[in-house]
């Protein structure tokens, strides 16, 4: 203390910063000015709530999810003029208070042990808030997330659905880019790997088989319990911002194709897996060998073709050539797109719908004999498939106008050029027509196709430039002329 090395209590006190005849106070008291201080407990003006505080308990006790908010516009209305709008935080203090003190309890989270090379969780999230681009096209997708619970090493797979096929590629993908197999794999009650309408405390057959591949154990969490795959969902959180923050510094979110979307996220990952080497170190100790080879990660259907040159797969629509009418085909469904294969000769590579009752119709398939029966185009149950580009649109709605009674045939022969000649060169032909306002026939398309003249190419439209400091003249010129004033 000061007043021993000090001659005087004045001067002792004055290096202290307080009186002298407060220090002499607390010298008789014998106790800290900390310790001799009052807590602050009384109230300072009546409390406005005590008459209504039995119903507001009432209220929370019957349902503890009410804000204050709600419950104090609800005595608003009870007691008209008695409560400003001003009172509204001493409510929230008072329940807050309540909650703390005399409330139900919280739900509890309890710290798990993790052993290296035990368990990993996976689960699909939506990555669209990112406004991710692809050629300045947005590009909707789902990332296929991987976590080892005890490293929290992570990957992923960019896909479009929560099907089968996708769960499949996605966690072979993640299995051999780790180099091992863990003990477990937890996943939420996602539709491809356990069964909805019956058994559902079973996981799928085809999930169960990919499991057994791999020697791995399934767990799953219990419905509506979210946190119990907890790992992967926070995972969930950090990695939308990771990409978040990389897409800022990048200046951009748009890519030249998705391969190169593809890649920015493999650095990404590897850069946030390099801070979990020693961890990660322990778990590739303890992870067990993979298999010989990967499982197939498609789905294969045998199917005929229908007499309108389609099939129907996974409830969705699509053509093949009109050559495998009535012919059996394999159908091999993957998470992206499916192949048809005739006599084990792959024909067709389509990409896959998302979504259900959609239909994908290529009018190469059907046009030979779409031309000969031009009278059951125009109600075609398909018939928005069979416009290639907006221009093929736009000369059906003009030759539908101008020539109704031969526009489907007209229109039809267009089509059978652009199949058997091309399309580009059908597409190019028709903006010319467009833009020198010419008549739209097959005739005309087919003789700017085999004319040497150059098609111009596409307008481009640019706007200059334009000066700001011509506002400042402007703008300079009028308060001359004026008061100086802006009404």
């Amino acid at each position: 203390m000061l007043k021993g090395k000090e001659e005087t209590l004045g001067a002792a006190a004055a290096k202290a910063g307080m009186d002298e005849k407060t220090a002499r106070k607390y010298l008789r008291v014998g106790r800290l000015p900390s310790q001799v201080k009052t807590a602050h407990t009384w109230r300072t003006r009546p409390d406005a709530f005590t008459e209504v505080w039995e119903e507001v308990v009432e209220l929370l006790t019957l349902d503890a999810g009410l804000e204050a908010k709600t419950i104090f516009e609800e005595f608003q209305r009870m007691y008209p003029g008695r409560f400003a709008d001003g009172q509204l935080r001493t409510l929230q203090r008072r329940i807050k208070r309540w909650r703390a003190l005399e409330g139900p309890a919280k739900e509890t989270f309890f710290p798990q042990v993790h052993e290296p090379g035990d368990l990993a969780e996976m689960d699909f999230t939506w990555m669209n808030a990112l406004g991710v681009t692809i050629q300045k096209q947005r590009f909707d997708h789902l990332m296929f997330h991987f976590v080892l619970t005890y490293s929290n090493w992570e990957t992923g797979t960019v896909c479009f659905s929560e099907s089968f096929e996708s769960l499949s590629l996605g966690l072979q993908n993640a299995l051999w880019e780790l180099g091992g197999v863990p003990r477990r794999v937890r996943t939420d009650r996602l539709s491809s790997a356990v069964h909805r309408e019956c058994r559902i405390e079973e996981f799928t057959a085809r999930y169960r088989a990919l499991l057994d591949h791999y020697r791995l154990e399934g767990a799953k969490i219990r419905a509506g319990e979210a946190h119990e795959n907890g790992d992967v969902e926070q995972r969930h959180y950090r990695l939308k911002r990771m990409v978040d923050q990389a897409l800022r510094l990048r200046g951009s979110p748009d890519f030249e194709s998705r391969r190169d979307y593809e890649e920015f996220l493999r650095t990404l990952f590897g850069r946030a897996n390099r801070g979990r080497g020693a961890r990660f170190e322990e778990e590739l100790r303890v992870l067990r060998r993979l298999p010989d080879r990967r499982l197939d990660d498609f789905r294969s259907y045998r199917l005929r073709v229908s007499p309108s040159s389609t099939i129907r797969v996974r409830r969705n629509t699509y053509s093949v050539q009109s050559r495998l009418i009535g012919e059996e085909v394999t159908v091999r469904l993957y998470g992206e797109h499916l192949e048809v294969l005739y006599g084990q000769k792959a024909v067709e590579r389509i990409p896959r719908l998302r979504g259900v009752h959609g239909h994908r119709i290529c009018y190469r398939h059907i046009i030979d004999w779409l031309a000969r029966k031009p009278g059951a185009f125009e109600h075609y149950r398909y018939r928005e498939d069979l416009y290639p580009t907006t221009r093929f649109r736009m000369a059906w709605d003009v030759l539908a106008k101008e020539k109704p009674g031969r526009a489907a045939k007209e229109y039809l022969e267009i089509l059978l050029l652009a199949a058997k000649e091309s399309e580009t060169g059908v597409d190019d032909a028709l903006r010319k027509i467009f833009d020198g306002e010419a008549e739209v026939s097959v005739g005309a398309v087919r003789r700017i196709m085999q004319s040497d003249e150059p098609i111009p190419l596409p307008t481009a439209v640019e706007v200059a430039e334009i000066p700001l400091g011509s506002y400042d003249e402007l703008l300079g010129g009028w308060m001359e002329a004026g008061d100086g004033r802006l009404e």
